[in-house]
């Protein structure tokens, strides 16, 4: 009786995916309660054709197949459908544009299956009308519905297999059953009743095993790898919420995932193939791969990927069928998808909804229904797609990062095996994933983790230092921590899941769902995110709104994509990422790691999925009328990302050891072998020297358009575009950097840091910039800027001793200087100097010097025919403080600009009042520059120069030399506490560092000859002209003898004034740099409370006028220089980019003559009881530059230039006075200059080879920190060539007692 309407139903299922199956035996079988089916081949067609995939099935079949149908107890136990062994392999479709008809579209697909159906439909009926009329059709059907919501099905041994050049990815799970359950997740025979309109199921999957694995040419797998993923099990809660008893399609679809513990494996040779499929899924998602009909192009928003791409588009690419790309006239690609449903990765999955829920239209057909009321039904409840939320979970993932070597068997003839090591760990805690949907207008994504680290594991390209036998601690392993710890957050990640305890569906109640934008942005905030989450939280929201005036997006049929039905659809994507406190370790040990894991994935390349087309723009294609360009103005579709880092540490430890060579090469695309193994024994550094930087927030947003090649194409077609329209034709970027600031601390050997020495203070800075999309389409429009960039910095301020100074040498040349792992060390007196113990004074504090620059604005643009840049500073101030007498600090000004210095040429302003600096002074530097793309192009302007320098104010104190000399005590260095071990040193041989030293820092320039002396008369204006012609040309012979890799400073000469040539030889140029006042005091001149802080006129005048004692002085006032081109008007320095000047040089040399002014050079000297000496009275002159080329012939293929260089000058007289004081100032302040210079030399502070290290005992490299300079002499009557040398203030005083040393 049941047998005649049950057996159809299965025998469709079976028949559908089954080859050769005889419907007489299968028939008899099921009605005796069992079947079992052997070897069946799977109809490969069929699935390809549902799952529309871009995949093709290489074989598919099943072992044995099992049904099991209890006849007598069919309303109170399950049908059991059991696969044993089931085996798939796949691989990527060849020619997947042109393979359209295997799988076709999704109209083309459920027409299809339609037809399908209703051939299938009049047999059934047949079958089903003669059998018991007595039946009741409503129990027919409620015991129908019974035995489908309650079907079991279980597969044992599941093999898929996917292939694709030399990558071999399978997934084994062994076995995987699928059940009804009741309110408590319990196995049990439920069913849905009008008080409970709620079906539950659940899905366990026991041990599944993922390989990646390489097979050579001929397809066979020579090694096998470590499994990715192995016996993993994880089980899945299904809820469906339906609106009454006869509804087919549920109208809440809850399909959620939790696994307790992932643990992923990757080798290096694994790491290329997994990436490799990690792109295979992005192609998907971006439609970069997809099924197309004929006729039909390439998804066009796919050619926007770029490398923003990856992070910017993550919306349903494919929705382009809608209203808005529909308002591009001359684009038919969209008039040809008016009927045909999307191809996006969100289509595609939402096409699986009504198979995975609901069984087929004619189930229901032949039982008896009122075909009416039924079609009734489904007209209603099209109008409402069902909301779907798709959840997976994880409590803890590692993903363990292995380097592998082969490793031959001690038999001859014995296969190679690999040996893998483990070097690198990722583990992360309460990982959520959640999708929500609802048709194609509402689809929400969001990504968490609670928590997250990674560790280093055992050693690294030969380098023991995390061996078990080291007995380091877990926390010097972990070089990266975000987030908390899971115990402490709780199970927030679960939260509203169905695994959550606490959610409306495991207390009875029917959930709710936020489906509008502007109320999930009120509700899911960053905020938000982070508590629940607390180390990663992404929200990824795209919204299709329908402002036709017919109702929301989501109450309209989007399924035929008609565009005269759906009115104006809005669309927009966003996506905010949000980082949580995180801290950032770069110690040796962690940045060989990953620059190793990096190389690993360079090792090996494959093809990208997805080509980019050339940007062809139809010239056939028309344009837009003012109603639809208005209409286009009013609303353009863009993606909006926001990415946020909250509360960053990231801590610079200086190098252990520095094996970079092996590495950088590679990633640099070098070609150098990888495979290094050291032979050096680790040996651990402690205290550990590191630079920490802090960062409040780091915020970087971007925003890009949609449907970037339609808009341009459009856009680039009117005539005079707006400029709201040309906004949205650029990719915008924003970065935002709050709060930042450096120090350095130490790390002593019980893994604690010091308090950190402050270098750089909290500051913020911003940067914008903006790129043009397809640049192809504006060839025709130079005006329109391709790039440009914005660069802000309100103040940033720099602070250190001359010990910090060092330390920060020593780190910088630990990874700088390649090849030095040999035992470090670092010198007590520096570490105790730099790190000093709280609440201890130190006996002779250091001098800091302070610097900070203000208001810094610059702008960069380019255009298809030039690049031009400009901006502003504000101010720049130096300082230094230094301990005083009464024990409080004192702030001496060394550098200050601007400065009114237009009147210091002349000793008259020491008597006269000057007003503090005002807060409306101009900028201390404003310039404009202007390059033309292609020099040699002939339609092209030369290079303009718009350049405008403030008065500068400068002072040589003392306290410079005390910073500049000082070097620690040599003393015992700190080690490890561990036994010093024997080190093969990977150093460069001495002889090539110093062939290296002088071939870079070493070169000597060319020659210059002398001219004739300057010569003076009784006039007080003497005109002097010197014309000189000179070929740039080196002799054959001298460049036969050049190796290939080597050239002689002549030739390097030769070759940078070829390049300034070019540079200058159409260059307008406009400079004005007003005059720089050095003040050289001999004796210390601390800025008085009452001057403002920084004011170096002020602060000398005051001790002028108030101090007895004030120092002598020398003052040296720099000249006022102008500069102007040949023809040239003046103009403001700041212009607005890209800008024309009235009067553009066409021609080489005719920037020349430079008419070259300079003004107001003087030098006088101040002594004590205001006494002013003039040295050299004010002067200037005025000069005319011209200069000319001709080319000469060459022997060889490129040709020299010969110069004439005409230099006309009009010299004011030059008076110059002197006394046996301003002599004695002189000699003083030369003596002093000069014994520290040679102080500095003979100590080898500026020498390059103190940065090598050098041990304790022999001539080995030891402490990147030399120590071999003393300090300050002490006050005493006399001096020794060794004595220890004291304060420069000190040493200033004594001097006229007793020479220097």
């Amino acid at each position: 009786m049941l047998e005649s309407y049950v057996t159809p139903i299965l025998m469709s299922y079976v028949n559908r995916y089954i080859k050769n199956l005889k419907p007489s035996d299968l028939q008899l079988s099921l009605w005796g309660g069992d079947v079992v089916l052997s070897k069946l081949e799977l109809k490969l067609d069929v699935l390809e054709q549902e799952l529309k995939l871009p995949f093709t099935f290489l074989s598919g079949h099943i072992h044995e197949l099992r049904i099991h149908v209890p006849w007598t107890k069919l309303g109170s136990e399950p049908v059991v459908i059991t696969i044993n062994t089931m085996e798939c392999i796949l691989k990527l479709k060849d020619g997947i544009q042109d393979d359209h008809e295997s799988c076709g579209s999704n109209s083309t697909n459920r027409s299809a299956t339609e037809n399908t159906k209703s051939s299938v439909k009049p047999r059934r009926i047949q079958q089903a009308a003669p059998t018991d009329p007595d039946l009741p059709p409503g129990y027919v059907q409620s015991l129908i519905r019974r035995v489908v919501n309650n079907v079991n099905i279980v597969i044992n041994n599941l093999i898929l297999k996917y292939v694709e050049d030399d990558i071999v990815l399978s997934v084994n799970i062994t076995s995987a059953e699928c059940y009804t359950v009741g309110e408590l997740w319990d196995r049990a025979f439920m069913d849905i009743s009008a008080t409970d309109l709620v079906l539950r199921k659940v899905i366990n999957f026991s041990d599944c095993t993922v390989c990646l694995d390489k097979r050579n040419a001929s397809g066979k797998i020579e090694f096998y790898q470590d499994p990715l993923l192995y016996k993993c099990s994880f089980r899945t809660r299904l809820h469906f919420t339906y609106d009454n008893l006869n509804s087919k399609m549920p109208s809440v679809i809850k399909i959620h995932t939790l696994v307790e513990s992932l643990k992923l494996s990757i080798t290096d040779q694994q790491l290329p193939m997994f990436i490799r499929i990690m792109q295979l899924g992005i192609a998907l998602y971006y439609g970069e791969i997809g099924n197309f009909k004929d006729g039909e192009m390439e998804e066009p928003t796919c050619h926007n990927k770029d490398m923003l791409g990856n992070i910017t588009g993550a919306e349903d690419e494919t929705r382009i069928d809608m209203q808005y790309p529909a308002q591009y006239k001359g684009q038919d690609l969209y008039s040809q998808q008016e009927d045909e449903q999307s191809q996006g990765w969100v289509s595609w999955a939402w096409s699986f909804v009504p198979a995975i829920v609901s069984y087929d239209d004619g189930e229901e057909d032949f039982l008896g229904n009122d075909p009416t009321s039924t079609m009734h039904q489904q007209k209603a409840q099209t109008l409402r797609d069902p909301i779907v939320s798709i959840g997976f979970y994880c409590t803890k993932a590692t993903v363990t990062f292995k380097l592998t070597e082969m490793q031959a068997e001690s038999s001859y003839y014995s296969p190679q095996k690999v040996k893998s090591r483990e070097v690198l760990c990722w583990e992360q805690e309460g990982t959520t994933v959640e999708a929500l949907m609802m048709g194609e207008p509402f689809f929400d994504c969001q990504i968490g983790f609670v928590g997250c680290r990674a560790l280093c594991l055992k050693g690294i390209m030969g380098v023991k230092d995390f061996e078990e036998n080291m007995n380091r601690s877990e926390t010097e392993a972990c070089f990266f921590i975000c987030g908390e710890n899971l115990s402490m957050k709780g199970l927030t990640y679960l939260t509203n899941s169905l695994f959550d305890y606490r959610s409306p569906e495991n207390n009875g109640t029917r959930a709710e769902f936020i489906l509008d934008a502007a109320h999930h942005k009120e509700i899911y905030t960053e905020i938000a995110g982070m508590q629940r989450f607390g180390a990663f939280y992404m929200d990824y929201l795209y919204t299709m709104e329908n402002i036709s005036g017919k109702g929301s997006a989501s109450q309209q049929d989007f399924s035929s994509g008609k565009s005269e039905d759906m009115g104006t659809v809005r669309e927009k994507s966003t996506k905010s990422l949000v980082i949580g406190p995180l801290d950032f370790r770069l110690d040796s040990s962690a940045v060989h790691r990953i620059l190793k894991m990096i190389v690993c994935a360079l090792e090996h390349e494959y093809e990208p999925y997805g080509g980019l087309k050339p940007d062809i723009k139809d010239e056939n294609e028309t344009v837009l009328n003012p109603e639809e360009v208005a209409s286009l103005e009013e609303y353009i579709p863009t993606r909006h990302t926001s990415v946020t880092l909250l509360k960053c540490t990231f801590t610079i430890f200086m190098a252990e050891f520095n094996l970079l060579d092996h590495l950088l090469p590679v990633i640099m695309g070098e070609k150098n072998s990888s495979n290094f193994l050291n032979a050096t024994n680790f040996q651990s550094l402690r205290p550990l020297p590191s630079i920490q930087i802090l960062v409040d927030k780091i915020n970087l947003e971007h925003s890009v358009p949609m449907y970037a090649e339609q808009l341009v194409h459009v856009v680039s077609s009117l005539t005079q575009p707006s400029d709201n329209l040309l906004h949205y034709c650029y990719a915008h970027c924003y970065l935002k950097i709050f709060g930042f600031q450096a120090g350095l601390t130490s790390l002593d050997c019980r893994g604690s840091y010091c308090l950190p020495v402050p270098i750089i203070p909290s500051f913020s800075t911003a940067v914008y910039g903006k790129l043009l999309k397809l640049p192809t389409c504006w060839t025709k429009r130079s005006q329109i800027a391709v790039t440009e960039g914005i660069f802000e910095l309100p103040n940033l301020t720099i602070q250190a001793t001359r010990a910090q100074t060092l330390l920060l040498q020593a780190i910088y040349q630990s990874w700088s200087h390649i090849g030095n792992v040999n035992s470090l060390s670092v010198n007590e007196a520096l570490m105790n100097e730099v790190f000093q113990t709280i609440g201890v004074k130190s006996k002779n504090p250091l001098p800091t010097l302070e610097g900070s620059i203000q208001n810094v604005e610059l702008k960069y643009c380019s255009t298809s025919l030039v690049k031009c840049a400009s901006g502003t500073m504000g101010s720049i101030k130096i300082c230094a403080k230094a301990p005083g007498d009464s024990g409080k600090e004192k702030l001496i000004p060394l550098l200050q600009g601007p400065s009114d210095t237009k009147d210091l040429h002349s000793s008259k302003w020491l008597n006269e009042s000057r007003k503090p600096e005002s807060l409306l002074a101009p900028d201390l530097i404003a310039f404009t520059v202007q390059v033309p793309q292609y020099m040699d192009y002939c339609h092209n302007s030369g290079a303009v120069l718009l350049c405008s320098v403030q008065g500068v104010a400068v002072n040589i104190d003392p306290v410079l030399y005390t910073w500049l000399i000082y070097q620690p005590q040599k003393r015992t260095s700190r080690h490890i506490q561990q036994q010093p071990v024997v080190a093969v040193p990977l150093v460069m041989p001495i002889s090539r560092r110093k062939d290296d030293e002088v071939s870079v820092g070493s070169a000597p320039l060319a020659k210059q000859q002398s001219y004739q002396a300057s010569e003076y008369a009784s006039s007080p204006i003497k005109t002097k002209t010197v014309t000189e012609s000179r070929p740039l040309s080196i002799p054959v012979k001298a460049m036969l003898n050049l190796s290939e890799g080597c050239r002689s400073p002549e030739e390097r000469m030769k070759e940078f004034i070829g390049l300034v040539w070019n540079a200058v030889k159409s260059l307008t140029l406009q400079l004005d740099v007003q005059s720089c006042c050095v003040f050289v005091p001999n004796d210390s001149l601390p800025s008085p409370s009452t001057i403002v802080s920084g004011d170096i006129p002020g602060t000398v005048r005051s001790w002028y006028h108030g101090q007895t004692s004030m120092p002598g002085m020398l003052v040296l006032c720099l000249p006022q220089i102008k500069v102007i081109s040949a023809g040239h008007k003046y103009m403001e320095p700041l212009q607005e980019i890209p800008f024309v000047i009235p009067r553009p040089i066409l021609e080489e040399g005719n920037a020349f003559p430079w008419t070259i002014s300079l003004h107001h050079f003087s030098m006088y000297t101040l002594f004590g009881k205001q006494v002013t000496l003039c040295l050299v009275e004010p002067m200037g002159c005025t000069s005319t530059l011209a200069v000319t080329s001709q080319k000469l012939l060459a022997t060889g293929p490129d040709t020299r230039h010969s110069f004439v260089v005409c230099l006309h000058v009009e010299l004011e007289s030059l008076q110059i006075k002197c006394s046996n004081p301003q002599v004695q100032l002189l000699y003083e302040l030369t003596e002093i200059m000069n014994k520290v210079w040679n102080k500095i030399q003979r100590r080898g502070n500026l020498s390059p080879s103190s940065a090598y290290p050098e041990t304790m005992a022999g001539p080995a490299p030891g402490s990147p920190v030399r120590s071999s300079v003393g300090t300050i002499p002490p006050d005493t009557s006399t001096c020794s060539p060794s004595a220890e040398v004291g304060t420069t203030t000190e040493l200033i005083r004594q001097q006229k007692k007793t020479p220097w040393f």
